[in-house]
């Protein structure tokens, strides 16, 4: 069943939507060497709930943390913790907020 969003609907789809398309770009610009994927995740959160959102991840099945963070091989859904981002690492970074009920995700 297909069901058809209002006007307000989609304007809270959007807004979620621009919280982690936002939260996303503050990563990008605070990424660097000698950072630990558990303080990318620290900004994350707190971007996040800056914005009236909820991580979409923190407690999902058991799921620690508001972000989602992979480097090199690593599979998707990596969780941050106290490892050192390096020169050279290849870091993929997942971002979910739900804003007043409707889900926002990006990596």
């Amino acid at each position: 069943m297909i069901v058809i969003k209002s006007s307000q609907e989609i304007a809270l789809m959007r807004r979620a939507g621009r919280i982690v398309a936002e939260a996303l770009a503050l990563l990008a610009e605070r990424i660097r060497p000698g950072i630990t994927t558990a303080e990318l995740d620290a900004l994350a959160h707190r971007f996040i709930v800056g914005h009236d959102a909820t991580p979409s991840f923190k407690g999902y099945r058991g799921f620690p943390a508001s972000l989602c963070v992979s480097i090199n091989e690593e599979v998707v859904h990596g969780i941050p913790g106290q490892r050192v981002l390096r020169e050279g690492d290849i870091v993929s970074l997942d971002v979910g907020a739900i804003y007043h009920g409707y889900h926002g995700d990006a990596a």
